[in-house]
């Protein structure tokens, strides 16, 4: 949806800005050449009636006046900021179904909307961003995880829920340190999650995890059964928060750096979808407003 809705603006942009400049350049010279003749002709023209003679074509007059906001959008959206809404609850408990999202399209690199061929190299993903990008089983779909494993990284994820990550160029395997292990008030079906601190990098946010539940690593991609991957170059390997309950790298695996979109930065407003199984109103509605989630992400 979101690459259908830019290929639409991209052509809607092209459009409006032909018909804009053959306006500016052509058509409008025209008239008013068309205008001074009959000026010339009748010694004198009432300005009121100048419109009348020589009108602007609606299409012409609606198309000039749309191309400046349209352009504008098409800036800002395309290599700037895009908002985003998250559907699902893989990144618990720090996005949670309802947020809305600011993500900066430029952090890695500045992209053709279309094609998404990169056209200006500005930043590469760093351990502990939240990245959006394009699904690679199905690219039309947009994924957003955190950043985990780098390219050249070696990524473990044990029995017990910790992550081990040897860079590129080290002999060491350092588990992610986690902390602070607190009941949330998050549940998956009846069995109450478990709240930690994890620090990805500079990163530090939360993490949830169900005590009850063990990954089956035969559902491991590309080797199942090995809980061990090698970060190919130019790749990244991506995990949701909400551990237990997220379809990540370790079951669809490596994102290449050509899928990625942006980094989420902030949340602009965040809005509750909690009703009763009897309430009438359409799902789609919201029942209230999160203000005290907008702001930065962490």
């Amino acid at each position: 949806m979101a690459n259908t809705f830019s290929l639409i603006l991209v052509i809607v942009t092209l459009v409006t800005g032909i018909i804009w400049a053959l306006e500016k350049f052509v058509w409008a010279k025209k008239r008013q050449q068309k205008l001074d003749e009959i000026i010339a002709q009748t010694q004198e023209l009432d300005p009121s009636l100048q419109r009348q003679v020589l009108p602007q074509p609606w299409w012409v007059e609606n198309s000039v006046s749309i191309f400046p906001v349209i352009a504008l959008v098409l800036i800002v959206r395309s290599f700037i900021f895009e908002p985003f809404q998250i559907p699902s609850g893989s990144m618990k408990p720090t996005l949670l179904i309802g947020d809305f999202i600011l993500v900066e399209k430029f952090a890695y690199g500045l992209k053709d909307p279309v094609t998404h061929t990169q056209f200006l190299s500005v930043g590469k993903p760093k351990r502990g961003d939240i990245a959006v990008f394009r699904y690679p089983p199905n690219p039309s779909i947009d994924y957003i995880k955190r950043v985990v494993g780098l390219p050249g990284d070696i990524v473990r994820y044990s029995s017990d829920k910790r992550i081990c990550i040897q860079p590129k160029g080290t002999n060491e395997c350092k588990i992610v340190q986690q902390s602070n292990r607190v009941r949330s008030n998050l549940k998956s079906n009846v069995a109450p999650m478990e709240q930690l601190d994890e620090q990805l990098g500079q990163v530090k946010h939360h993490i949830l995890i169900n005590p009850w539940r063990m990954d089956n690593p035969m559902n491991y991609k590309p080797r199942p059964g090995v809980n061990e991957w090698v970060v190919p170059e130019g790749h990244y390997f991506m995990m949701g928060d909400n551990r237990d309950n997220s379809a990540d790298s370790r079951y669809w695996g490596f994102v290449p750096e050509a899928n990625l979109v942006g980094k989420a930065v902030a949340i602009w407003i965040s809005f509750e979808f909690n009703r009763s199984p009897d309430s009438v109103l359409p799902s789609w509605i919201p029942t209230g407003v999160r203000l005290n989630r907008i702001g930065q992400i962490h």
